[in-house]
C-alpha cells in the first residue's frame, strides 16, 4: 500500500492538476499514464541495449531510432521545465501516436493520445515525482496506480468504473484462477478484476512463471479484456503493465456487439462487473445473443454473452443487480431456467445495497455458474452478505463487522456441511427442484426463513393486580399534589 512520502507528493501533484484545470480524474491519470509509458518504453531500450553490449549483438525493432534519443525520459527529466514541456507537446506526443506498428496492446491504444497538461511547472512536478519511483519493483508500480485510480471511487459519475477492491478480491478468492485459465473481462474498465486475477496466480502459483511457455502465457495470452472506451483502454493496460504483465489483450470491442462472436467458447473464466445502463438499441446487439434471450436490458444480454465467451467447463464470477434474480419478465425468467437447467449455477451471494455508494445505491449479488450445456444443478448455495467491512453510507468508512472472511470459508464448504445449515442462517442451500417451483426465483429472501422468538405471556390476573396497584399510586400521588396545592 502506499504510504507515507510517496502518498503525500501523489496528493500534491493531484491538487496541482486540480488547481492547474483539469478537475477530471480520469483526465488526470490519463495524463500520468501517458508519462508511465514513455518512462517504460526508455527501460525497454535501456535493457535492449544492455543485452545487446552483454551479447556483442544488436537491438532488434528498437523503440527509439538515431536521432530520437532527445525523446526518452532519461534525457528529458534532466532537461529545464520549459523545454521538457514543449518536447514533449511537439515531438514526443506524435511520436507516441505513430507507434502502433508493432501491434502491442499499448502502442495501440496510445494511437489517439492528447497532451493536456496545462504548464511546464505542473509537468515538471509530475515528472520528479515519477522518477523517483523504483519501476522494477512491482508492487511499488502496482500500488502507485491502485492508489490513482482509488481516486475514481470518491469522483461522482466517474465511480461507475471502478468496482470496489476488496468486492473484486472475493470474487476472484473464491473462482481460485489457475496458470492455465483464460480469464476474460468484457467489460473491463481500469482492468481491476484481471490485475487481481494475475497477483492470485502469481501469489499462489508462483512457480509457474519459472516455465517459459507457462509465462509467456501469463504475459501474452492469459488476460483478455474489452471496452468501448478509449481511456479506459489505456489506464486498463497500463495498470496491468504496472502490475507486472508485459502484453495483455485488452482491447476496443462493443462486447454486446456482432463482433465479439469470433470469441465463442474461448474463456475458461469470466470475472465481471458489467454495466447496467437499462436498454441497448435492438438493432445493435448481436442476433446470436437475441436468440439466447430475446431483450434490451443490457444485464441480461451480458449474462447471455458470458455463457457464449465460456469454453464448456468454464467458470464465472458476475455482478448483477437485485433484478435479475426475481425479474418476471419473460426474458429474466428465461436467462435464470437456462442458468439452472441448461448449465451449472454454483451460488447466488447477495451483496448490501451500500456497496457501490456513494455513486450508487443499487442492490446487488454475485452469480456464481459453470457452463456445462448439459446442466448439472443439484443445490444453489445463497449467502446474504450483511457487512463488508465498510460503513454502508456515503463515506465508506472502514467498519468492524465483515462477512467476507466467512464467506470465503463457508465456499469451501457448500458442497457439504452448509447443505445442513437451516434457513434462519446467513448462508444456506436451496435444492434445485424448489427453486424451479418457484419459477426460477433466485432471491435470497424467496427461500430464507425467518426465526420467531416465543414470547413468554404472565398469567392475565397478575398483569391486573398489577395495573391496580399501579393506579392506586397514582391516585395517592394526585391526592398529595392536592394537599400541597391548598
Amino acid at each position: 500500500m502506499i504510504t507515507g512520502d510517496l502518498r503525500s507528493k501523489i496528493d500534491r501533484v493531484w491538487d496541482a492538476f486540480w488547481s492547474g484545470g483539469i478537475s477530471n480524474p480520469l483526465e488526470v491519470i490519463e495524463q500520468i499514464t501517458y508519462l508511465l509509458f514513455m518512462r517504460r518504453l526508455d527501460d525497454l531500450q535501456t535493457l535492449a541495449e544492455g543485452k545487446a553490449r552483454v551479447t556483442g549483438g544488436v537491438i532488434h525493432d528498437p523503440v527509439f531510432l538515431p536521432g530520437q534519443a532527445h525523446l526518452r525520459w532519461s534525457r528529458l527529466k534532466n532537461q529545464d521545465p520549459e523545454v521538457m514541456y514543449q518536447t514533449i507537446a511537439d515531438e514526443v506526443f506524435p511520436f507516441l501516436r505513430g507507434l502502433g506498428a508493432d501491434g502491442s496492446t499499448y502502442s495501440e491504444h496510445m494511437k489517439d493520445a492528447r497532451f493536456t497538461i496545462p504548464s511546464a511547472a505542473l509537468l515538471s512536478k509530475v515528472v520528479d515525482l515519477l522518477s523517483d519511483i523504483p519501476m522494477e519493483d512491482r508492487d511499488t508500480n502496482g500500488d502507485l496506480y491502485e492508489y490513482m485510480l482509488s481516486k475514481l471511487s470518491t469522483s461522482g459519475t466517474n465511480g461507475q468504473f471502478r468496482t470496489p477492491r476488496h468486492i473484486i478480491q472475493l470474487m476472484v478468492d473464491l473462482m481460485a484462477p489457475t496458470p492455465k485459465d483464460e480469464i476474460c473481462d468484457p467489460a473491463c474498465g481500469t482492468a481491476g478484476f484481471l490485475v487481481a486475477a494475475s497477483e492470485y496466480v502469481r501469489d499462489k502459483h508462483p512457480n509457474a512463471l519459472l516455465d517459459a511457455t507457462q509465462r509467456t502465457h501469463f504475459h501474452r495470452s492469459m488476460f483478455h479484456g474489452y471496452d468501448f472506451d478509449s481511456t479506459m483502454l489505456r489506464i486498463g493496460s497500463m495498470n496491468m503493465l504496472m502490475h507486472g504483465v508485459e502484453a495483455p489483450d485488452i482491447r476496443y470491442r462493443d462486447s454486446l456487439s456482432e463482433g465479439a462472436s469470433e470469441d465463442s467458447d474461448k474463456y475458461t473464466l469470466i470475472l465481471a462487473n458489467p454495466p447496467f445502463a437499462g436498454s441497448l438499441d435492438h438493432e445493435s446487439v448481436a442476433k446470436d445473443l437475441q436468440r439466447v434471450v430475446k431483450t434490451r436490458k443490457t444485464e441480461l444480454l451480458f449474462l447471455a454473452l458470458f455463457l457464449k465467451l465460456l469454453k464448456p467447463g468454464g467458470r464465472a464470477a458476475v455482478i448483477v443487480p437485485d433484478g435479475v434474480l426475481f425479474g418476471s419478465t419473460k426474458a429474466h425468467k428465461e436467462l435464470r431456467r437456462i442458468l439452472v437447467e441448461e448449465q451449472k449455477l454454483d451460488a447466488v451471494v447477495k451483496l448490501p445495497s451500500g456497496v457501490f455508494k456513494p455513486y450508487a445505491g443499487v442492490s446487488t449479488a454475485i452469480l456464481f455458474f459453470t457452463k456445462t450445456n448439459s446442466g448439472g444443478t443439484e443445490d444453489v448455495w445463497f449467502y446474504d452478505v450483511r457487512a463488508d467491512g465498510f460503513s454502508l453510507d456515503d463515506k465508506r468508512n472502514p467498519v468492524e463487522a465483515n462477512d467476507l472472511p466467512d464467506v470465503r470459508e463457508r465456499w469451501a464448504t457448500r458442497a457439504t456441511t452448509e447443505r445442513d445449515r437451516a434457513r434462519t442462517e446467513q448462508s444456506f442451500t436451496v435444492p434445485k427442484d424448489e427453486i424451479v417451483a418457484q419459477g426460477y426465483d433466485l432471491s435470497l429472501n424467496r427461500y430464507k426463513e425467518v426465526e420467531h422468538e416465543e414470547v413468554e405471556h404472565r398469567p392475565p390476573l397478575e398483569i391486573i393486580a398489577e395495573v391496580e396497584e399501579l393506579e392506586a399510586e397514582i391516585a395517592e400521588g394526585l391526592d398529595e399534589l392536592k394537599a400541597i396545592l391548598s
